[in-house]
């Protein structure tokens, strides 16, 4: 079977919530009308079609268009060796999702880091903290509304001695440099300015 077959009967299996199921450049599709139906989508996908492995959870964020989310689902069944792509939107108010850490145990991290850069949660989630900013960040830096720049912070001595890279940017590496403090994506001051 095809990745377009078998998406095509994940979209009857729900009548009327995915839109076409569509092909570009050999990779496969299916954009879900409700994003509340995702868990039980992907449990299907997993235990009727055989796609067994989740290779990646992202998000995207559309700015000024609404909704504003696209939150994208890859699947991989080891079996027939087939790739499934599946997309969901949500809107900034309505921010919240079911979990799909009950489908497959990896999307707890999944989950986890686009909560952390896009702000977008998962209801029912084990372990609904930040992975790679600490906790109490207030920002979201994946959004669209993020300066390249960073924003300045008022904490001092968390993360980081120096503003950098809160505050400046963009942020640049020295490959090659003497020391791993100079080596470090930072932003960088004219040498005369220091």
């Amino acid at each position: 079977m095809t990745s377009l077959e078998l998406a095509e009967k994940l979209s009857q299996a729900f009548d009327g919530q995915f839109e076409t199921p569509h092909e570009f450049r050999g990779e496969t599709t299916l954009v879900l009308k409700d994003a509340e139906l995702i868990e039980q989508v992907c449990s299907l996908a997993k235990q009727d079609l055989g796609f067994n492995y989740l290779v990646d959870l992202s998000s995207v964020d559309e700015g000024d268009v609404s909704p504003r989310f696209t939150l994208v689902y890859e699947l991989y069944g080891y079996t027939h060796r087939c790739h499934l792509r599946i997309k969901t939107s949500v809107s900034e108010e309505d921010a919240i999702l079911p979990t799909v850490s009950s489908v497959w145990k990896t999307a707890n991290w999944h989950e986890r880091e686009v909560y952390d850069m896009m702000g977008i949660s998962f209801r029912g989630h084990p372990d609904q903290r930040r992975i790679l900013m600490w906790e109490g960040y207030p920002h979201f830096p994946l959004r669209k509304d993020f300066p390249l720049a960073g924003k300045p912070t008022e904490l001092p001595e968390v993360a980081f001695t120096r503003p950098a890279p809160l505050d400046g940017g963009p942020f640049v590496s020295q490959p090659g440099a003497p020391s791993r403090e100079t080596r470090e994506p930072r932003v960088r001051v004219p040498e005369s300015d220091e």
